[in-house]
């Protein structure tokens, strides 16, 4: 399979970080950068502008991520109303989505297995990583589900 850019969506602190080393393994073999993308929604009552996290908070969060991580992560932080209508401006077309989540939603069709199928819709490739304490440290193909690559005969 072909990698250009491998792209990890934040979800919360650990399936992130789980996202983030996943996506460490896929750049170290086909050698592309990461993208971390993070939305945060900011409720219609607050101005765009004022997110009910602050930022510098989220910011130091992130920060600490990647370090844990040990990957060159570009981090794109967006304030929005919609998460979708961000992954629909600035996801590139066909690009390789690691998420990180629960094996438990995953399985039940929790919010990340929807935010996949939903990728999967618009040509996006996705990868799934549980926390490696999920996942009880198991390499990276045993903790990691992949779903219609294109160009994939799996």
């Amino acid at each position: 399979m072909q990698v250009g850019e491998v792209t990890v969506l934040f979800t919360t602190p650990k399936p992130t970080l789980a996202a983030l080393r996943a996506a460490r393994r896929l750049v170290r073999e086909h050698g592309a950068p990461v993208r971390l993308i993070v939305m945060l929604p900011v409720p219609y009552p607050l101005p765009l502008a004022s997110p009910p996290v602050p930022l510098g908070f989220t910011e130091r969060q992130i920060r600490q991520l990647a370090s844990q991580a040990s990957v060159e992560t570009k981090v794109e932080l967006y304030l929005c109303r919609d998460r979708r209508e961000v992954l629909r401006d600035y996801l590139k077309p066909g690009s390789l989505v690691v998420l990180g989540g629960n094996r438990r939603w995953w399985a039940w069709g929790g919010p990340e297995r929807k935010l996949a199928r939903w990728l999967q819709q618009y040509g996006h490739s996705v990868v799934f990583a549980a926390p490696d304490e999920e996942a009880n440290r198991k390499t990276l193909f045993h903790n990691v589900l992949q779903f219609r690559m294109p160009n994939s005969s799996h």
